[in-house]
């Protein structure tokens, strides 16, 4: 099946089709065709194949909550331990110009760092789990820096409560996902991935343009800002939705355990999109 999410473009497990003498469609383990799968899908797309690097073993849901519980255990210590590293950044603290250089200084690294690994783990035709773990060492060093930033300004335990806000989205959707047999047809895939990168560009245009001192106010907390958290967080919910549909059909065909890593990449990325909006969202409710 041929993908229109840039993380699973680049997997030749995702997207290429080998075949044996006889001309039928071959699948990582006996190389023999498997029922169900040795034609072409009832989406019109070529099924999986075996990815260039292999292990041997085929991915299974046990071996994607592993990879990603080790992608998000990364994530949460390295947010704790900038956490930690900043310090104090009340007004009335001693260090607080100190400190509050060292807050945007690690939100600057943390977050154009984790951005450069995402683009590269997305394109990347051969996943490697080094690449994704420093990915999500450097997202928890943006998400310490971020989520410091905001308990200091709004307070009242705003930063657990987008933590089991995230976490409450994910079992939510994870359930509607299966207990709605959702399907996830090309056009959906399509419509998400081209939101997403949209949401994307206009952070960046946002961004440049605060260089020059003039913003549209996407980033804010008035209306503007409140529109565009809640279409993130909505636009999070529908990446975590083709995330799923991923995992299962890539299990289905049993394509190489590696591909895992892949997936973990994919639901790290779409959580802390999920939360980041979360976390703006109850700020903006939150101001007196």
């Amino acid at each position: 099946m041929q993908s229109n999410n840039p993380v699973f473009r680049r997997s030749e497990a995702f997207n290429g089709a080998s075949s044996n003498a006889y001309g039928n469609q071959t699948y990582p383990g006996n190389g023999a065709t498997h029922q169900g799968y040795g034609q072409a899908s009832g989406y019109g797309q070529p099924p999986y194949a075996e990815p260039t690097t292999t292990t041997g073993r085929p991915m299974t849901v046990d071996s994607v909550v592993q990879k990603t519980g080790i992608a998000l255990a990364v994530v949460i210590v390295f947010a704790a331990l900038t956490w930690w590293f900043i310090g104090d950044v009340r007004p009335d603290s001693p260090d607080f110009d100190q400190n509050v250089g060292t807050l945007y200084g690690a939100l600057m690294i943390g977050s154009l760092g984790a951005f450069g690994l995402s683009m590269v783990n997305s394109f990347k035709r051969v996943i490697s789990p080094a690449l994704v773990i420093a990915f999500c060492a450097l997202e928890g060093v943006a998400l310490g820096a971020l989520s410091k930033f905001f308990d200091v300004q709004f307070g009242d335990g705003i930063v657990t409560q987008a933590v089991i806000g995230t976490f409450a989205a994910f079992a939510g959707t994870l359930a509607a996902y299966k207990f709605f047999n959702i399907q996830v047809g090309s056009r959906f895939r399509t419509f998400v991935i081209a939101a997403m990168f949209g949401m994307v560009g206009l952070g960046l245009l946002e961004m440049v343009l605060g260089f020059f001192g003039s913003q549209i106010g996407l980033f804010g907390f008035g209306g503007i800002g409140l529109l565009f958290a809640i279409v993130g967080l909505v636009l999070g919910v529908f990446m975590l939705i083709l995330d799923f549909d991923f995992v299962e059909k890539g299990v289905a065909a049993g394509i190489d355990e590696r591909e895992s890593w892949r997936a973990a990449f994919a639901l790290t990325v779409s959580l802390v999109w999920i939360y980041t909006n979360l976390l703006r969202i109850l700020a903006i409710f939150g101001q007196d």
